[in-house]
C-alpha cells in the first residue's frame, strides 16, 4: 500500500543573530594597593601598553574608579577572577567590579 504524498513547505525562517552583551570591569580606588602593582595588573591580564597602563591607574587614582577593559560576559568574568585572585595573593584589597555595558 503506497501513497503519495507531495510535502511542500513555504516558510522562510529567518535567522536573528545578536551581538552578544559587552561587560565593563572597573576598578576601584583604595589606599593599600600600590601603583606599580596596578599597573602591573593591566599589563599582564589586561594586555595594556606601560601607557596606558599608568593612564587608567592614574584615573583609578584620581576619579575613584576607572573603566579597565570591556568584554564579553566570560572573558570579563574570567578577567575580574583572576585580577582578584591576584590581588589577594599578594594581600591587597583592590576592588574589581563588573557591570553590563
Amino acid at each position: 500500500m503506497s501513497t503519495a504524498m507531495d510535502v511542500q513547505i513555504d516558510e522562510k525562517i529567518k535567522k536573528v543573530i545578536a551581538e552578544p552583551k559587552k561587560y565593563k570591569i572597573i576598578f576601584l580606588n583604595d589606599d593599600k594597593t600600590p601603583i606599580e602593582f596596578v599597573i602591573e595588573l593591566l599589563i599582564s591580564i589586561f594586555r595594556h601598553t606601560q601607557e596606558t597602563a599608568k593612564d587608567i591607574t592614574l584615573a583609578v587614582h584620581t576619579d575613584g574608579s576607572a573603566v579597565v577593559g570591556i568584554y564579553t560576559f566570560e572573558i570579563a568574568e574570567q578577567k575580574t577572577i583572576e585580577t582578584t585572585q591576584v590581588c589577594r595573593q599578594h594581600g591587597f584589597p583592590l576592588q574589581v567590579r563588573m557591570e553590563q555595558e
